[in-house]
């Protein structure tokens, strides 16, 4: 499948909203998240995303069509409940760019675009001035969850390769309502950092 890659900065990403909420309610659905998802939060999620001057949207399109979405935004522009752990750590807010999400339909799976995500928001966080980390939180599941399908595999490895370290001590607390579930409930994320200036090497 050709994919063309498309990246956006801010208001430029505008068009495509619809379109991204829709993706990501679709690829949330699955495991590890299994959110339940709102048309209505996800426009106010994705539209403070696009007011920010600084942010990115790097979309995957085949044709006219979406099929995948990777964002960063300065951390000084996120939620109070995503700056806290690095205001813990005495980190400075404005030396740190943080990665949304990836998000990406199964068939275009295992073909590179998620290096290409990541490739892509490294090189606009490095394109400002001031940045020396990017950073970005997944959520945790037990390792016998029962809903965990057959096959699964984390994005660990993946996040390894790309030079993240798991981070021990910093996690975050974010709401959301689970498929079959009645209200929504908290759920724990960890994060992971970077150093900007690193470049690993790749196979």
């Amino acid at each position: 499948m050709a994919v063309r890659i498309l990246t956006s900065i801010g208001e430029a990403v505008r068009p495509h909203l619809t379109a991204l909420a829709r993706l990501r309610i679709a690829v949330f659905r699955d495991y590890p998240y299994l959110y339940d998802g709102d048309m209505a939060y996800e426009q106010r999620y994705l539209e403070a995303y696009a007011r920010s001057r600084r942010s990115v949207f790097v979309l995957a399109l085949d044709g006219e069509e979406v099929v995948g979405c990777s964002t960063g935004i300065p951390l000084v522009d996120e939620v109070p409940a995503i700056q806290q752990p690095f205001v813990e750590q005495g980190m400075t807010l404005g030396q740190v760019f943080y990665f949304g999400e990836s998000v990406l339909l199964p068939p275009y799976r295992g073909q590179g675009i998620g290096h290409r995500f990541f490739d892509a928001r490294e090189r606009h966080a490095r394109a400002l001035p001031g940045y020396r980390w990017t950073a970005f939180c997944a959520v945790e599941r037990a390792a016998n969850d029962p809903r965990q399908p057959a096959g699964y595999r984390s994005n660990d490895a993946f996040w390894i390769k790309r030079g993240y370290r798991r981070q021990d001590d910093m996690f975050c607390t974010l709401d959301w309502t689970e498929t079959e579930a009645l209200q929504s409930t908290p759920h724990r994320l960890r994060f992971w950092l970077r150093p900007l200036d690193e470049n690993p090497d790749r196979p």
